[in-house]
């Protein structure tokens, strides 16, 4: 079974298959990268939970920076917000933003509960 939960005509902010959890790709607000990157992670933290998920069941994360110079920025965040030991399978490039303002995006996909509270549709 497929459950997609958050769905419009374009996209779900999750979809989830045995066991598993794909989100959608999370940018943030914020003037710098570390600001971007920690409202990405709490979006991150917001559709983990909607999907019974945590950042300690991540599995990958791909990380789209505009500009691989704030590559060290971007991981001081990374690194105070992922658990110790719990680090996921992860990628990181350089990649020209939707919106010029964004400077970073993330990308997360987490093992979860089989049960959601939250309404979805189901395929």
């Amino acid at each position: 079974m497929i459950e997609r939960i958050e769905t419009s005509a374009r996209m779900s902010r999750i979809v989830k298959h045995n066991g598993v959890a794909f989100l959608c790709g999370q940018v943030g607000d914020g003037a710098t990268v570390a600001e971007q990157t920690r409202d990405c992670l709490s979006r991150v933290d917001a559709l983990l939970e909607k999907a019974r998920s945590s950042r300690e069941q991540m599995l990958r994360a791909i990380i789209w920076l505009a500009d691989m110079a704030d590559f060290a920025e971007m991981n001081a965040v990374w690194d105070a917000r992922v658990p110790e030991g719990d680090a996921p399978a992860r990628a990181c490039g350089e990649a020209k933003p939707a919106c010029m303002v964004l400077k970073v995006e993330i990308i997360v996909t987490a093992a979860c509960s089989s049960i959601s509270s939250t309404k979805s549709n189901k395929v």
